[in-house]
């Protein structure tokens, strides 16, 4: 194993929900990650998943979570996080944009995590440095 990879919920919700359009590349890129390095996911992208579970037995067993190391948000993510999402309201963003995407970038900018992404516009912008694996 080399390096983490973070796990953004989209690749994770691609899976669970089988998208026409991205489980292939979603399942692919997953793969490819687990066979060099620990896969990750924290707090923020677990509770983004969990749509259409009844209960988190049935989630924890829907995603095979034992495959992923569940690490906390640094301190100095959620502050990374913070000053990235003001930025990005003082340069025009709404507040419809999810708070959750700062953590994630920030919580895998701070451990230097690669991120595993299919959204990367905001990542690239906010946070210029982070490796990603995106389409």
């Amino acid at each position: 194993m080399t390096s983490g990879v973070l796990v953004d919920s989209n690749v994770l919700l691609d899976l669970l929900e089988e998208d026409p359009v991205w489980y292939e590349w979603s399942a692919g890129k997953l793969q490819l990650a687990a066979d060099t390095s620990i896969l990750i996911i924290n707090p923020v992208i677990y509770a983004e998943v969990p749509i259409g579970f009844q209960g988190i037995e049935e989630l924890e067993e829907a995603m095979g979570l034992d495959i992923f190391e569940r690490r906390p948000i640094p301190w100095e993510g959620a502050f990374l996080a913070g000053k990235c999402f003001m930025r990005y309201r003082k340069l025009g963003g709404t507040r419809r944009s999810p708070l959750p995407d700062f953590f994630i970038g920030a919580h895998a900018a701070v451990e230097g995590l690669t991120l595993l992404t299919r959204d990367a516009s905001r990542y690239r912008t906010y946070f210029p440095s982070l490796s990603l694996i995106d389409p």
